[in-house]
């Protein structure tokens, strides 16, 4: 294994993290080859899937396209500092419910502070031994909460709706939608290319008596692109029918 701090390698890579049926995925950040050699054959060997950077600007490459369920954190790396990675991705909403575990051969009581404030999960001081390090992993990741799970991810983690908080985040922020605004975003998101009518919108959003007309569910629907901004145009029009809603914006948008 090469020692250039870009460096990735990957194991069984996985077509969706989000996929809570197939095993956890672990991101292992450590500019120590050997010891980050030694952590992925132990964690593969589990059969978590995994990732392996030196690199905590590549770490933050890696975890914005491809989000892992859990971070084995380096804190002295050569260019992004494993603190500042953490403090980043505990202070974002896309990323903030990423488990991560802080590794560093500084067992000073003030690193192990300094890394539980910003949000770390656990820390480990090397030298470690593996076995310890996975009960560590396990005992984290059971504690994640179920409600993650049901966030839907939609434009390659640019549009999330997370029905747990009743939020919408877009590009990192949270959106103030009017109630029956978000309940048509969720009822749609919830089958993206799936073709809603205007009638099955009002009856998801507000029972089956309620009365309301196509024309107040178009203005509605107006409103939501409105706020989305560009990922509004994820809502799309389907004519004599309704509205669906698409995974990704496509190439040809702007």
């Amino acid at each position: 294994m090469s020692h250039g701090t870009s460096e990735l390698t990957t194991k069984a890579y996985p077509e969706s993290k989000r996929n809570r049926m197939m095993q956890p995925s672990v991101l292992i950040v450590e500019d120590d080859s050997d010891i980050a050699g030694l952590i992925e054959f132990n964690v593969a060997r589990e059969g978590y899937r995994t990732q392996v950077t030196h690199s905590g600007v590549v770490a933050m490459e890696i975890i914005a396209k491809d989000r892992p369920d859990l971070v084995i954190l380096d804190i002295m790396l050569p260019d992004l500092d494993g603190l500042e990675v953490c403090r980043r991705l505990k202070s974002d909403a896309v990323t903030d419910d990423i488990c991560i575990i802080m590794v560093s051969a500084k067992g000073e009581e003030a690193d192990v502070v300094a890394g539980l404030e910003l949000g770390a999960d656990d820390y480990v001081t090397k030298p470690f031994s593996p076995r310890v390090l996975l009960a560590r992993m396990k005992s984290v990741l059971r504690r994640r909460p179920a409600e993650p799970s049901d966030r839907i991810i939609l434009d390659d983690g640019n549009l999330i709706i997370d029905p747990a908080r009743h939020e919408t985040i877009v590009n990192g922020k949270t959106v103030d939608l009017t109630l029956t605004q978000y309940e048509i975003l969720h009822y749609l998101a919830r089958r993206p290319g799936f073709v809603r009518t205007r009638q099955q919108i009002v009856s998801a959003v507000r029972g089956d008596d309620t009365i309301l007309s196509g024309r107040a569910i178009d203005v509605h629907v107006a409103g939501l692109r409105q706020k989305l901004k560009g990922h509004g145009k994820l809502i799309e029009t389907v004519r004599g029918v309704g509205y669906r809603i698409a995974e990704r914006l496509s190439p040809e948008v702007d």
